[in-house]
């Protein structure tokens, strides 16, 4: 089974290029953040057409999250448990049966937080909570689960071609990685890095200062792995070609492979 994420920077801008993508490496999981999209005006049929069952939690303008399944999608809940006062469309999770086991899909869209000392980073650092919360309570039931999206952290010096100029960023703060960490620490395996542990992985290049050319990019989309899916981890890989591509997002896919 291979699952992926895209942020995609508005889908309507963009389908061209996203159908093109999922018609070419045919996942049989796709999920796409910052969608940019209510629920009623996304172009669900351009993907159906391809035989994905679609399950979106939208957002005028801004935000947005979508999963894409070839399978069908037995549930699907809009919105990270926690605080019924979120309004923002950052999070959705679906499950859906293989070989007659649950798995559960989460596509995510983590707050970007900037700027510090602002109450959008601690929305952030809330937001991550709650995730922590969520993703323990998954694993104290011992679902299997994939946690896919735009998480907004550079983890590690080296996902950043320049990590100094990003000394001040919202993605790059202590606070940030430290709960960043504390997901990772309840069980779940980043899956680029168990197949690939080299520098220079990048998954998001800006739009300005010819970043794509230059290759001054970043690495904050993540697919993370609970247990019982990580053992079935059998490849992961970063698309960068898109990155190239007429109209492109500034980000890029990330795709697992799983032996389900």
């Amino acid at each position: 089974m291979r699952i992926a994420t895209w942020n995609i920077n508005g889908v309507r801008a963009r389908i061209d290029g996203a159908t093109a993508w999922a018609r070419e490496v045919s996942p049989d999981i796709l999920l796409l953040q910052e969608i940019k999209s209510e629920d009623a005006v996304f172009p669900a049929e351009a993907f159906e057409d391809l035989g994905y069952n679609v399950a979106v939690h939208g957002q005028k303008g801004f935000n947005g999250v979508t999963v894409l399944s070839k399978l069908p999608i037995d549930e699907a809940r809009p919105g990270l448990p926690g605080d019924d006062g979120d309004d923002q469309a950052r999070f959705l999770d679906i499950t859906v049966s293989v070989a007659g086991t649950a798995l559960h899909v989460a596509s995510l869209y983590l707050p970007n937080g900037n700027p510090t000392g602002s109450d959008k980073f601690t929305y952030k650092l809330a937001w991550m909570e709650r995730l922590r919360a969520f993703v323990e309570a998954r694993l104290a039931a011992e679902d299997m689960f994939v946690l896919g999206g735009d998480f907004n952290v550079i983890l590690e010096p080296r996902d950043a071609r320049f990590p100094e100029r990003w000394a001040d960023d919202a993605l790059n703060q202590p606070e940030s990685r430290a709960a960043f960490r504390r997901l990772q620490h309840l069980g779940l395996t980043d899956t680029f890095r168990a197949c690939d542990d080299s520098d220079g992985q990048y998954t998001f290049w800006d739009y300005q200062a010819g970043a794509w050319q230059k290759d001054n990019g970043i690495r904050i989309d993540y697919l993370l792995a609970s247990p019982l899916a990580a053992d079935r981890l059998t490849g992961c890989a970063i698309d960068k070609r898109t990155r190239a591509w007429e109209k492109p997002s500034d980000h890029v896919p990330v795709m697992a492979e799983f032996a389900l």
